[in-house]
């Protein structure tokens, strides 16, 4: 008997990487102590919210009182919240907004889950360099979506442009881009941004049904050594951003994102009514009346970057010493170190003889790599040292 959905069935069978890894840290833990476990699996920012968020707690906690504080809001947001969060995305990617151009969204996941329902159509295709978030692929796989990855470039994972336009074909829907990247920590340049603006140009000519280039952008404020992320949404009438305030501010449990499009694109107001709409039916109906409130007050503020520039070092030098390969990264908080023997399964299991966790990654559409969050302690990773330096000297020995 056939209990669960065949395509859910597929996916369960390749569960995250990320959340197994999770999941066996705190076995671990429990068997260990958690002192005695390098846990580097979850992106999970550990960085307080900025100092501020308490008095706007304390001031919000006043007011929640009133009729309706914390009853139905409009789907596609708080009025003005929109308005606010236009205002600062027009400064942010060079173009003019208005409120109606954004929809709050229950985290980028949300925003990103939205937008596939209400534009792809059984068969259509997103495209997206590899390595990428695992969890495109079931985003648009729930609406009929296929996810066709291209591999990039290593060892700077700029996208292989040539590779992509190949492989556009008539059912391509949709271009999605990491930029600061997630695994990789990479950070699309300008000149490959323009390509890519370019592709959509000519591909658009030619088309009924446009090309979207959507770029998820939940680690754009983290980049580091004055390293540019460049604006998206000013690079085609069809570019759309989406982000949330997960990392910036610490809020992941608040669910706060959004979703914004280029005030250029034909048919903007439907497209946007249409996200509105999907975010409603598909059950999110709108994003935490209490964290939009709170994002309201802290949106040009946020976490210490430099405390995370810290550990990337200190991550760095722990590498180095091991003598793993890596590209330093240059936004988020990933390094994406190359495999000893390229055999990123195997030597992901290597490091859990030391009680370390790192996700392999194939998990990411990239095998012979492996992926380290360093948004952990930085006692943490310089007391996994010896672990790292261990697992390459047995691993490449027994090899």
């Amino acid at each position: 008997m056939q209990v669960i959905a065949s395509e859910i069935q597929k996916q369960m069978a390749g569960a995250s990487w990320i959340r197994k890894m999770f999941e066996k840290g705190l076995e671990l833990k429990r068997e260990f102590g958690a002192e005695n476990v390098f846990d580097f699996s979850l992106g999970n920012p550990d960085m307080p919210p900025p100092r501020q968020a308490r008095e706007v707690l304390v001031d919000l906690s006043e007011s929640i009182c009133k009729p309706l504080e914390m009853g139905y809001c409009p789907n596609a947001g708080l009025p003005a919240f929109r308005e606010m969060l236009a205002g600062f995305l027009a400064e942010q990617q060079q173009v003019p907004m208005r409120a109606g151009h954004v929809v709050v969204t229950c985290g980028a996941a949300g925003a990103l889950t939205s937008f596939f329902r209400a534009v792809l159509e059984p068969g259509d295709e997103v495209m997206c360099p590899a390595p990428y978030f695992v969890e495109y692929g079931a985003y648009c796989g729930h609406f009929g979506g296929v996810l066709k990855a291209v591999p990039a470039l290593p060892p700077d994972f700029q996208p292989d442009l040539d590779a992509m336009a190949a492989a556009v074909t008539e059912r391509t829907r949709v271009i999605i881009i990491n930029s600061p990247n997630n695994p990789a920590g990479c950070i699309y340049t300008r000149e490959t941004l323009g390509c890519m603006a370019e592709l959509l140009k000519k591909v658009n000519a030619a088309r009924k049904r446009p090309l979207y280039l959507v770029s998820d952008e939940p680690y754009r404020f983290l980049a580091y050594d004055g390293a540019e992320v460049p604006p998206v949404l000013n690079l085609s009438p069809y570019a759309l951003v989406l982000g949330s305030f997960s990392k910036s501010l610490s809020l992941a449990g608040e669910r706060v994102g959004y979703i914004a499009a280029n005030p250029s694109m034909p048919d903007v107001d439907l497209l946007m009514n249409a996200v509105t709409m999907t975010n409603r039916t598909l059950g999110f109906v709108n994003a935490p009346v209490l964290g939009q409130r709170l994002v309201m007050s802290l949106m040009r503020e946020g976490v210490d970057v430099a405390v995370y520039d810290e550990r990337r070092r200190a991550m760095a030098a722990v590498l180095r010493a091991a003598g793993i390969d890596f590209a330093m990264p240059q936004g988020a908080f990933y390094f994406f170190p190359k495999a000893p023997n390229n055999d990123d399964k195997g030597f992901v299991q290597a490091l859990l003889a030391h009680n370390i966790l790192a996700v392999p990654g194939t998990g990411f559409g990239f095998p012979g790599y492996f992926r380290l969050t360093f948004c952990v302690d930085k006692r943490v990773i310089e007391k996994s040292a010896p672990g790292f330096k261990a697992a390459v000297q047995g691993f490449t020995r027994g090899a």
